[in-house]
């Protein structure tokens, strides 16, 4: 086993919810995957440079057990514009599913407090730790891995990315 203490359970995503890249996924759909949970909005310089590393995460494992999902919750009322998102997920090369969290939903049901903040959910749908803000990058990557193997998941790649 990984180790990680269970912190809690991945709370629901709102009915109704706009997602980009994926059509909107819900808890029973994740069952069986590790998720990492990256809430972030586009205008966060320290959100912006946890990106090229939450990409090559989301490619390296997506056949592997991985699900990445952004929670977009806007610090400013233009990053509310769903266009505004759109456009910047494209630029910023964003490809896994996004869900728009403008009323900060998802935010409060995580109780979380900043930007940058990841959650790495098991395949049981329990939180099993979190990372606040830039850096610390191999270990969330050693936490995936192992919570990939914890899963299950066979020949789970190793080594670390360097984006």
């Amino acid at each position: 086993s990984s180790g990680l203490p269970v912190l809690g359970n991945l709370p629901p995503f709102p009915r109704g919810a706009v997602w980009l890249n994926s059509p909107p996924l819900s808890r029973d759909q994740l069952w069986g995957k590790v998720v990492l949970v990256d809430i972030w909005t586009y205008s966060c310089i320290n959100c912006v440079r946890t990106l090229p590393h939450v990409r090559a995460w989301a490619r390296k494992y997506k056949d592997h057990g991985l699900v990445v999902i952004g929670v977009h919750t806007p610090e400013f009322a233009f990053e509310k514009d769903l266009g505004n998102v759109r456009e910047a997920t494209q630029k910023l090369g964003v490809t896994y599913p996004v869900v728009i969290d403008n009323d900060f939903v998802i935010w409060r049901a995580f109780k979380n407090h900043y930007w940058p903040a990841f959650y790495f959910i098991d395949a049981q749908g329990r939180i099993r730790a979190t990372k606040v803000g830039e850096g610390e990058y191999d270990t969330s990557e050693q936490r995936i891995q192992s919570l990939l193997r914890e899963a299950g998941f066979r020949n789970v790649p190793t080594g670390l990315v360097r984006p």
